[in-house]
C-alpha cells in the first residue's frame, strides 16, 4: 500500500496529487512507494529425487505480461468550513473539512499545515472523525529540509512557496476506499498588529493545485475589541459585514463550487473617536515613489433627531423604449427610494420623456403624507414618446435652494438625448450653470443606448458617478443598493488632507495622485477606501474635516509612511492604486481626447500587474514573438489602436466600454494570485449588513488565468497566457512564460546578459535560497517542459 503525505495550507486537504498523476482536491498529495521486501532465497538440491527428467526444449521468446499499474489515489472536498473567534489580537481558529476517498483502494495520509506567520501559533489540535491524532510543530528550518527535499526527490517545484515557512505535521491515518472523512484543526494565533491594524490571515492558497472546485466553502470571522471597532476590510474576498455594536462585528464569505488561490485575509482598526482613519504604506523601491491606502469608518451614535436631512429627486426616463420589463422595474425603484426616505427629508420626482412631469412643483416635505401621495403618482407612470435629457435635468436641478443639507439627483435614463437640448456640451454646460447648490447627480445608464460620455461629463462636473446597468440586471436591485449607500450621510462637504512632518513647500504636496480623487460625503455603514503615492517618508497627520449635522468637525488622526518596505504584507496596496489609475486613465482619454504619455502609462501599469482591459488585451495574445514584449513602441501601438474604440459612444461596445472604466475606478480590491475563482475581482464596497453586488460580474476565472471584457460582446472573457503570482505577472509566449520583470528583454539580442539555469540543479537550489516566498512562488508554477525568464535582485536567469 502506498503513503500519502497530504499537505495543505488551512488543516484541510487540498489540491492534487503531486507524482504523475492530478488528484481531485484543495492540497498536495506526495506518495512514497515503500522498498519492495527482499525475496528469500530459494534452496537448491542435488541431485533432486526420484528419477532425472528428461531436458525440456527451450521455448522460443514471446512477451511477458506485466500486471496493470495501480490506480492512482484520488479525493474530492465536499465541505470546507472555517470559524475565527478574533479577541483584539489573539484568533482562536477552527477549520473542519469533509472529505471522500474516491479511489478504489485505501490511503494513507498526513496532514501538513504551513504556518501563516512562523512561531505564532500554539496549542494546535488536530482530529480526524472526533480523533485526536498525534502532531508537532516544526521550525522553519526544519521544515525547509522537508519542501526541499520533495522537490528534490519529485522533480515537482509546487512547495518551493513555502520554503522558509514553519510547518505542523500530523502522525499517518488512514482513507478506506469510499469513505467519508472530516478533519478538524484547532489553533490559537498572535496576531500582528501595525498601530491600531490587526491583520488575520488563513491561508488557502494551497488550493491552486486544485482540479475540482470545493463543493461548499465557508468562512465566518467574529470580531470582539475592547475599544470601539471601526474599519473592516478584506483585500482579498468580497465578504459581508454585520455589526452588532460598537465593539463587535461578523465577517463572512460563503462560495459553492469553489477554487481558492488566494490565502483569506482580514484587516480591523480600532479607535475611541466616532471617527478612525488608518494608514497602510508601502514602498517596494525607495527610489520610486510609494503607495499608501487609506481606511475610515464613520460609526456615529446619531440619534433620530440629530441625523442629517437630505434632499433626494429621482428624474426617470418614461420614453417609449422604457417600455414593458423596465419601466415595471424603474417604478420598483422609485418605490423602494420613497418607502426608505427618512422624516425631514425632502424630495420629488422628475419623469421626462418629450416633456416633463413632476409630482409637485416644488420639493416636499417627507412624511406619511407625501410618501403615499408619491407613490400614487408613481403607479401612473408609463413609457412613451422621445428623450429630453435636458430639460429633465434642469427641471429638477432648479429645485433645490438649499446649501446646508446635501442634494442628490438620480438621474435615470435608457437612451440618447432626441429632443430639445441634444448637443453633448450644451447639456453639459447647462447642467453645470444650473446647480447652484452642489448636487450630487448620479447618472445611471440603462442598457445599451445609453451615450455613457455624456453620462460621465455630467456625472464628473456634478459631484457625482456614473453607474451602469446591463439589459439583463434589475433596476430596482441596483437603485436600491445605490440608495442603500448614500441614504445616511453622517459627514457632508468632506476634505481629507495629508501633512508631512518636516516637509518643505519647495518638496511638493505630502501625497500625489489619490483616488478617488474627490470624496463630498461620508455615510453610516460605508468603509472609505482611498488609494495614492506618497514621495517623501516619514510622520504625517491626516486631517479628515467636514459637515456634521449643523456643525463643523474637524479630526487627525497620525499615520507613518515608510522609506522601504522590506516585506510584502502590503504588497495589495500597490496593484489596488494602480487598478484605480487605469480607471482614471481611460476616463481622461475618453473625455479628453488622445494622449501618447497616457496610453505609454496604461500600457505600462497593465503589463506590470497583469490588469488587461480592452486596449490591452494583446498582452494575452501567446503567439506573439516573444521579443514583441520587449519593444516598448510595439505594444504602445497596439494599445494607440485600440483606444480608437472609444469614439464609440453609445451601443454594446460603448456602454461595456464605460461600465469596464468603471469597475476599476471603484475598485476596493485587486488581483493577488493566479485567477480569483469565485470571488469578484474588483467590487464596490457594500453597506455593511447588506449584500456586496459588484459594480460588474464578478471575474471567475476558473483555472488559474485572468479575465478582460469583450467589449463586441460584453462578456468576460479568461485567458490562460497570462498569470498573477504574488507581485509579479508572468506571460506566455510559446513554451516560455516571460516575468514582467523582464519583459524589457530580448533573448536573441541580450544573451549576454541572461544567465541560464538548469531547473533543479544545485544552482536551482542556491536560487531558491536566495529568494523571498513571493519569488519562490513564481518559481513554483513552471511545469516540466516550461522555461521561466525572470529578473531576480538585477540578474536576468532563464530556468530551463
Amino acid at each position: 500500500m502506498k503513503r500519502a503525505l497530504l499537505l495543505s495550507l488551512a488543516g484541510i486537504l487540498m489540491g492534487m496529487l503531486l507524482s504523475s498523476t492530478p488528484c481531485w482536491g484543495q492540497g498536495v498529495l506526495i506518495f512514497v512507494d515503500p522498498p519492495a521486501p527482499t525475496p528469500l532465497p530459494r534452496p537448491i538440491i542435488w541431485p533432486p529425487p526420484g528419477p532425472i527428467p528428461p531436458p525440456r526444449p527451450i521455448p522460443p521468446p514471446r512477451p511477458i505480461p506485466r500486471p496493470a499499474p495501480e490506480p492512482p489515489a484520488t479525493y474530492k472536498i465536499k465541505e470546507l468550513a472555517v470559524q475565527a473567534r478574533l479577541v483584539d489580537q489573539v484568533a482562536r481558529v477552527q477549520v473542519s473539512q469533509t472529505f471522500v476517498n474516491t479511489g478504489s483502494r485505501q490511503m494513507e495520509v498526513s496532514f501538513v499545515f504551513p504556518l501563516p506567520y512562523d512561531g505564532a501559533i500554539d496549542r494546535l489540535t488536530f482530529l480526524v472523525d472526533g480523533k485526536e491524532y498525534e502532531a508537532k510543530l516544526l521550525p522553519a528550518a526544519e521544515a525547509r529540509s522537508i519542501y526541499e527535499g520533495y522537490v528534490r526527490r519529485n522533480q515537482d517545484p509546487a512547495l518551493l512557496e513555502w520554503v522558509g515557512t514553519g510547518m505542523f505535521k500530523t502522525s499517518v491515518f488512514p482513507v478506506p476506499p469510499g469513505a467519508d472523512r472530516q478533519v478538524t484543526l484547532r489553533y490559537n494565533q498572535l496576531l500582528r498588529k501595525d498601530r491600531q491594524v490587526t491583520d488575520f490571515l488563513f491561508p488557502l492558497s494551497t488550493a491552486k493545485y486544485t482540479s475540482r472546485p470545493i463543493e461548499s466553502m465557508r468562512i465566518r470571522a467574529t470580531i470582539e475589541t475592547e475599544d470601539p471597532l471601526k474599519s473592516v476590510y478584506s483585500p482579498t474576498h468580497e465578504v459581508q459585514i454585520s455589526r452588532a455594536g460598537q465593539r463587535q462585528a461578523t465577517v463572512e464569505f460563503e462560495a459553492k463550487n469553489h477554487v481558492p488561490t488566494t490565502d483569506f485575509r482580514l484587516i480591523y482598526d480600532t479607535a475611541s473617536t466616532e471617527l478612525s482613519a488608518s494608514v497602510l504604506s508601502y514602498r517596494p523601491d525607495k527610489d520610486e515613489d510609494g503607495f499608501f491606502l487609506l481606511l475610515a469608518s464613520p460609526q456615529f451614535e446619531l440619534q433620530a433627531v440629530e441625523r442629517t436631512a437630505k434632499t433626494v429627486i429621482m428624474a426617470v426616463d418614461r420614453s417609449g423604449s422604457m417600455s414593458g420589463k423596465k419601466m415595471e422595474q424603474a417604478r420598483e425603484a422609485l418605490k423602494f427610494v420613497l418607502n426608505n426616505l427618512r422624516e425631514n427629508d425632502t424630495f420629488n420626482i422628475v419623469a421626462y420623456d418629450s416633456t416633463i412631469e413632476t409630482f409637485r412643483p416644488e420639493l416636499q416635505r417627507y412624511d406619511e403624507s407625501t410618501r403615499q401621495a408619491a407613490l400614487g403618482f408613481v403607479e401612473g407612470l408609463y413609457a412613451g414618446g422621445a428623450t429630453n435629457i435636458d430639460g429633465a435635468l434642469t427641471t429638477a436641478l432648479k429645485m433645490v435652494h438649499d446649501d446646508t443639507r446635501p442634494s442628490y439627483l438620480l438621474f435615470l435614463t435608457d437612451g440618447l438625448p432626441t429632443v430639445g437640448e441634444t448637443n453633448e456640451a450644451k447639456i453639459i454646460d447647462n447642467a453645470r450653470r444650473n446647480n447652484r447648490y452642489r448636487a450630487r447627480i448620479i447618472s445611471m445608464g440603462v442598457g445599451y443606448d445609453v451615450n455613457g460620455r455624456l453620462l460621465d461629463r455630467i456625472s464628473r462636473t456634478n459631484f457625482g458617478q456614473s453607474e451602469y446597468v446591463r439589459p439583463d440586471e434589475d433596476i430596482e436591485r441596483i437603485v436600491g443598493r445605490l440608495y442603500g449607500r448614500i441614504s445616511e450621510p453622517v459627514m457632508t462637504e468632506v476634505a481629507i488632507d495629508f501633512d508631512l512632518e518636516g516637509l518643505r513647500p519647495e518638496q511638493g504636496p505630502a501625497v500625489n495622485r489619490v483616488y478617488p480623487r474627490e470624496v463630498y460625503d461620508l455615510f453610516a455603514g460605508e468603509q472609505l477606501v482611498i488609494v495614492g503615492r506618497y514621495r517623501q517618508p516619514g510622520d504625517a497627520k491626516v486631517t479628515i474635516s467636514g459637515q456634521i449635522g449643523n456643525e463643523s468637525q474637524k479630526m487627525d488622526f497620525p499615520a507613518a509612511l515608510v522609506r522601504h518596505s522590506h516585506e510584502e504584507s502590503y504588497a495589495f496596496v500597490e496593484k489596488l492604486w494602480a487598478m484605480r489609475r487605469i480607471g482614471e486613465i481611460i476616463e481622461e482619454l475618453d473625455l479628453q481626447g488622445k494622449n501618447e504619455e497616457l496610453i505609454e502609462e496604461l500600457v505600462a501599469l497593465s503589463t506590470r500587474h497583469g490588469i488587461l482591459t480592452p486596449y490591452t488585451s494583446f498582452l494575452a495574445d501567446e503567439n506573439e514573438r516573444p521579443g514583441d514584449l520587449a519593444r516598448a513602441d510595439h505594444r504602445n501601438r497596439r494599445a494607440t489602436a485600440a483606444v480608437d474604440r472609444l469614439s464609440e459612444i453609445s451601443g454594446r461596445s460603448g456602454f461595456a466600454q464605460r461600465a469596464e472604466r468603471q469597475t476599476f475606478q471603484q475598485a476596493i480590491r485587486a488581483p493577488m494570485a493566479s485567477g480569483y475563482g469565485g470571488m469578484g475581482m474588483y467590487g464596490t464596497p457594500a453597506a455593511e449588513g447588506a449584500p456586496g453586488d459588484a459594480a460588474a460580474p464578478a471575474r471567475v476565472p476558473s483555472s488559474g488565468g485572468v479575465t478582460y471584457r469583450d467589449i463586441d460582446t460584453d462578456r468576460e472573457v479568461e485567458v490562460q497566457s497570462v498569470r498573477i503570482v504574488g507581485r509579479e505577472t508572468l506571460y506566455k509566449r510559446g513554451n516560455q512564460w516571460i516575468a514582467a520583470n523582464a519583459q524589457d528583454i530580448d533573448l536573441e539580442r541580450d544573451r549576454d546578459k541572461i544567465q541560464t539555469i538548469q531547473q533543479f540543479s544545485d544552482e536551482y537550489f542556491q536560487l531558491v535560497a536566495a529568494n523571498t516566498s513571493s519569488e519562490n512562488a513564481v518559481l513554483a508554477r513552471q511545469q516540466p517542459g516550461e522555461e521561466l525568464v525572470i529578473r531576480l535582485r538585477n540578474q536576468i536567469y532563464l530556468i530551463r
